[in-house]
């Protein structure tokens, strides 16, 4: 008598199925993490834009930085919008992904491009260095928030 003691890995994951369920988020962010996430995006662009009103570059210099800032926050937002579109299976093409990424990564090499060869003190570019950072994290916290908040929205109108 030959008795399988043992049930190979392959033979056991051939038994089960995988199925891949949708996960849903359904919590809501908070008032003080939506605030503070304003708050954040108004003070790295406010700071960014001020730093080049009263930065001693020609006009064409300012144009590029501030060009840089509103290429970035795009950029980011995007990015945010078709990762979160995948995770929650809505279509996303591959192009529209991998340009955003591209596009992301362009602005921020712009930006320390620019800084790198700028004509600036050290704490000059440091400062549109942190600001644009801080401006860039807070357009993906207020997009992630509105898109949270939207999504309950309907939710709730969906179920009611």
């Amino acid at each position: 008598m030959d008795y399988q003691t043992t049930v190979s890995i392959n033979e056991d994951q051939k038994s089960k199925k995988t199925t891949k369920k949708a996960t849903t988020y359904n919590t809501k962010p908070t008032p003080a993490f939506v605030g503070a996430s304003w708050t954040a995006l108004c003070l790295g662009m406010v700071s960014y834009c001020i730093g080049l009103w009263n930065a001693n570059m020609l006009l064409n210099e300012k144009g590029y930085y501030f060009t840089i800032l509103l290429f970035g926050l795009f950029s980011v937002i995007s990015v945010q919008k078709s990762v979160r579109d995948k995770l929650e299976n809505v279509p996303v093409t591959e192009i529209y992904y991998g340009i955003s990424w591209f596009t992301s990564v362009a602005a921020i090499a712009l930006l320390v491009i620019g800084l790198w060869n700028a004509d600036l003190e050290l704490s000059e570019k440091g400062f549109y260095g942190m600001s644009f950072t801080l401006s860039l994290f807070a357009a993906i916290a207020v997009q992630k928030n509105t898109r949270d908040i939207a999504f309950l929205s309907n939710e709730k109108t969906d179920n009611v």
